[in-house]
């Protein structure tokens, strides 16, 4: 009971909490994103997402700790580092905007968005062409604005990697490394928004164990998978993952 008390949940909530979690890690360690994705609509059932964000940052940097020394060699360092400085770039917009817009309105907008694509992309839709800086600046801000309201950045630099086409063991690898420099960096923003918290903090640490065992059964999976399985499993993760937050934004 003490540990109820001290992360201020009951023990329902903190068993669906850890569920959650570890669905999430799992996910994460599979596609090298997607545990925002998979958590923060699941979590917002019970916690609004202004307690959300912060812990699920502070999981995510944690999962991508675990998994960088298996990817390490498979990440495209001038691709993350551009896209990087252009998440930077939008993500104080998208901590701003968690504080002053209606959450539904903006998960409305994404996931419509990525449900779009993602069903273009399971008929076939690629171009290689879009693998110029002009694409990259501009998916990377889009990516930095959800990163900051939602923590969803991974969703359209996800889509981005599958339309150009890329190898999935690079997407995989550059999407966490990404979102290890673009995690922290939301997290700093967020504790000068007065976002982050103690108790937030306090909440986190029981979940902390429970991440690496998602990211070595995700990872078990990514490696016996083949390309166009990794294909066809994430665009399902991100379709699924779409509708439910269709239904969450209007209900």
């Amino acid at each position: 009971m003490e540990l109820l008390e001290l992360i201020d949940l009951e023990l329902k909530d903190f068993i669906f909490f850890c569920s959650v979690i570890l669905l999430a890690s799992f996910v994460r360690g599979f596609s090298g994103f997607g545990f925002s994705a998979s958590s923060v609509s699941l979590l917002s059932f019970i916690l609004p997402p202004k307690e959300i964000v912060p812990i699920i940052l502070l999981l995510e940097i944690i999962a991508s700790f675990f998994m960088i020394p298996s990817i390490w060699k498979k990440i495209n360092w001038k691709f993350v580092l551009y896209l990087l400085l252009c998440v930077l770039l939008g993500t104080p917009l998208g901590i701003h905007l968690l504080s002053i817009l209606d959450p539904k309105i903006t998960h409305l907008i994404i996931s419509l968005t990525v449900l779009i694509f993602a069903f273009l992309l399971l008929k076939g839709y690629k171009n290689k062409k879009l693998n110029h800086n002009l694409s990259k600046f501009f998916v990377g801000g889009v990516a930095g604005t959800v990163n900051g309201f939602g923590t969803l950045a991974g969703l359209p630099i996800a889509l981005y990697f599958l339309i150009i086409a890329a190898e999935p063991a690079v997407i995989r690898a550059s999407l966490a490394a990404l979102f290890f420099f673009t995690d922290l960096y939301a997290l700093f923003l967020a504790y000068f928004e007065n976002i982050l918290n103690y108790k937030l903090i306090l909440r986190t640490i029981p979940l902390i164990f429970i991440v690496p065992i998602g990211v070595f059964l995700g990872t078990k999976l990514f490696t016996g998978s083949s390309k166009e399985n990794y294909k066809k499993y994430v665009l399902y993760f991100l379709i699924l993952v779409s509708i439910f937050g269709l239904i969450r934004a209007l209900i």
